[in-house]
């Protein structure tokens, strides 16, 4: 099975009740990437678009993959949750146990060796006894082939300007840290 199919048979799927009032949002990026990140759920203009990471937090998203020279094409981008939350409420954990084969199927198909989780929600399934407080900007290895190098989300720093430069910072960890497994 390839991404492209797997994609194909998720548009079917009806397992999580945010489908019935949301379009689904599955993921895009290179299907070989050494680098995936992964968002909570998208947000308005992912549900209009069926895109991940395309309103205000994915512009900056793609401001700070540009910083250490990554473009879109790159890398994988996904979300725990494959449909918008009504409202942008955060995902429950239901949600997130529902949507979680999907990701993990996304995960085993494009096999990166570096996973970015962006925020809480998303690292809650790498590294549960940490917070994303305690453990963004640093990498954390999850297997022989995989790390996990956990990033606040964008949308965070949109609500909080304060964490602007930790983002910008922990990218630029990132980055280093990239030059050393590529």
């Amino acid at each position: 099975m390839d991404i492209t199919l797997l994609e194909t048979q998720f548009q079917t799927w009806k397992g999580c009740p945010l489908s019935e009032k949301a379009n689904p949002v599955f993921g895009e990026g290179h299907f070989s990437a050494s680098v995936m990140f992964i968002g909570e759920a998208p947000g308005e203009q992912e549900d209009k678009l069926g895109r991940p990471f395309v309103g205000a937090a994915g512009k900056f998203l793609d401001e700070l993959l540009s910083s250490i020279n990554l473009k879109r094409e790159d890398v994988y981008i996904t979300n725990v949750v494959k449909y918008r939350p009504p409202a942008n409420r955060d995902p429950t954990d239901l949600e997130k146990d529902q949507c979680m084969p999907w990701l993990k199927l996304q995960i085993a198909l494009i096999k990166p060796h570096v996973i970015v989780p962006l925020g809480r929600h998303a690292l809650g399934h790498f590294l549960s006894k940490v917070t994303i407080s305690n453990a963004h900007g640093k990498a954390h290895r999850l297997t022989d082939s995989v790390t996990v190098f956990p990033i606040c989300h964008p949308a965070a720093a949109l609500h909080n300007g304060g964490l602007r430069q930790a983002l910008y910072d922990d990218f630029k960890a990132l980055g280093e840290f990239l030059k050393t497994v590529n």
